[in-house]
């Protein structure tokens, strides 16, 4: 017999993983989704990226940590999208270096 309070734990709808590229803001990080797109004309797969201004109550995420975020309400003009959890604790130099390093396989 289930209880009427069971939880699921799956994953929120919505929701994408980024690398954050900026915290100089209090609350506020610019968090950066990478993907390749084929070109519709040449069909080389070229790199691409979306940018999301995400809400960080917490002030918990810092540059190159890997994040999960959703999206919300609209906070403020550039502002529809709230942390999450921090997937991956990362500094700078290694987000850097493990981009570099996917780029070469």
């Amino acid at each position: 017999m289930a209880d009427a309070k069971t939880t699921t734990t799956g994953a929120l709808t919505g929701t994408k993983i980024g690398v954050v590229d900026s915290d100089a803001r209090a609350k506020t990080r610019r968090v950066v989704l990478s993907y390749m797109a084929q070109h519709p004309k040449y069909g080389k797969y070229v790199r691409r990226r979306t940018i999301l201004h995400v809400h960080d109550e917490g002030n918990e995420s810092r540059v190159g940590d890997v994040v999960e975020v959703a999206p919300c309400r609209p906070i403020s003009k550039t502002k529809s999208w709230r942390l999450v959890r921090v997937v991956e604790r990362r500094s700078a130099e290694a987000a850097a270096m493990k981009s570099v390093k996917e780029l070469q396989a």
